[in-house]
């Protein structure tokens, strides 16, 4: 799994504070080797002279009065005992201690410095000798060059104030082009939909006045398309009742039924095409709460009442924040579909934690796995595996597949194990 974000907001916000963070940081570290470097110079320049001045007093002081006097010399970053310390010179006690000493051997004399140890990370001794050959030993406190903790959680609220005004400005330049995108995926589905407010970027203010724009005109078109298709049905309907009424005077039975088959099918593809073309407005039925099982109990009765062989299987007392009239037609034409090519279907609701399901089962000759998602466009038809006689006008799938979308559900056919089609529909628990 790749660490780098996918998101415009994350790239551009990893990118800035991961820069913010570079230069902080090398900020701080010549911050830091500044302040070791100046506490190296004042403590060969303060601390090598009182040094001196305090090994010069001892060595004027009576043997017997020295221990009386150490606490008084005692600094903060160093102080005095009066023993021999064996000299241990070591890599680590280079540096400002080997030219502290050097200093000190200057000052007091050649003899006086007898050596330089370290008795841990942070305390350096120096074993001396006074003027009558008593053994002093200097403890001193070398220079901290870690961070202290107040410090460091003033860094750390530093870095995170940082990356708060980060995040909110990366938020506030992108927020625009999310929403953009989210409009964008619900076009499809809703073209009425409100149009964005203007607001962001002066680019991104271009790119939603354009994409308002574009809404529009899609909308538009929208309406001029089933306008058209609506007013073609309308005038298709009184030659095709004429052409009926006239074939029923015909004295060869044979030839009129062929007629009058023709033309049924012509007025069921007329107001199949007007329905196809009604569902690029589904989105705009309210949404309202509904008893999933009840609506889909009454489908079912419809059909058993008209002899046909539906089964509904599933719990009951699910309720479903949905748009019921193109949840319904979506479940008749999937049972139509099964009924068409099997002869009998059966209707199964399921759940999930994210998710309902209603699938529609038949026992029919199924189709071929590399067609299951092309009957889903219009006007396409499976006659090879299906039955030529009834292979019907091609939208009836293509208007299931087109209304989920305007519910937010997905829909897809998969070949059932031991035969037969299984149609779908899994619709997104609310909230």
């Amino acid at each position: 799994m790749s660490l780098w974000p996918r998101s415009l907001f994350g790239r551009v916000a990893a990118i800035l504070l991961a820069g913010l963070t570079a230069a902080y940081a090398l900020s701080f570290w010549s911050v830091m080797r500044e302040r070791a470097d100046l506490a190296e110079s004042m403590m060969l320049a303060y601390v090598g002279r009182d040094v001196v001045s305090s090994v010069a007093m001892l060595d004027r002081l009576p043997a017997a009065e020295r221990v009386a006097w150490l606490r008084k010399l005692q600094r903060p970053n160093y102080r005095f005992t009066l023993d021999e310390t064996p000299s241990r010179q070591r890599a680590d006690a280079v540096g400002i201690a080997q030219t502290l000493a050097a200093n000190l051997n200057a000052e007091l004399g050649p003899g006086r410095v007898l050596g330089v140890g370290v008795e841990d990370p942070s305390r350096t001794v120096f074993s001396l000798r006074l003027a009558d050959g008593t053994p002093l030993t200097l403890h001193l406190m070398t220079p901290r060059k870690m961070v202290s903790t107040t410090t460091a959680l003033l860094l750390a609220l530093q870095l995170a104030m940082v990356g708060g005004c980060v995040w909110w400005g990366v938020r506030l330049a992108t927020r625009p082009l999310s929403d953009l995108a989210s409009a964008a995926t619900r076009l499809g589905d809703d073209p009425q939909a409100a149009e964005l407010p203007e607001q962001g970027p002066a680019e991104v203010r271009r790119a939603i006045a354009a994409f308002n724009t574009m809404q529009r005109r899609i909308a538009a078109h929208l309406a001029e398309r089933l306008q058209i298709l609506a007013a073609v049905s309308h005038d298709l309907q009184t030659p095709i009742t004429r052409m009926r009424v006239r074939t029923d005077l015909m004295p060869d039975e044979a030839l009129r039924d062929k007629l009058q088959a023709d033309l049924l099918d012509m007025q069921h593809l007329v107001e199949e095409g007007l329905a196809y073309a009604r569902t690029a407005h589904a989105a705009l039925e309210q949404m309202q709460s509904v008893d999933l099982q009840a609506l889909l109990d009454g489908l079912v009765c419809d059909y058993r009442d008209a002899a046909r062989q539906v089964e509904l299987l599933g719990p009951s007392n699910i309720t479903l924040s949905t748009r019921p009239q193109a949840l319904k037609r979506i479940v008749m034409n999937l049972v139509d579909n099964a009924l068409k090519f099997a002869g009998e279907a059966q209707v199964v609701v399921s759940q999930s934690d994210s998710a309902l399901f209603i699938d529609v089962l038949d026992q029919g000759p199924g189709m071929p796995d590399n067609q299951l998602l092309a009957v889903l466009q219009p006007f396409y038809r499976v006659e090879a595996s299906r039955n030529r006689d009834t292979g019907g006008s091609g939208l009836g799938l293509a208007i299931a597949h087109r209304l989920s979308g305007a519910l937010g559900a997905t829909l897809s056919l998969h070949n059932r194990p031991r035969g037969g089609l299984q149609a779908r529909l899994a619709l997104p628990r609310q909230g």
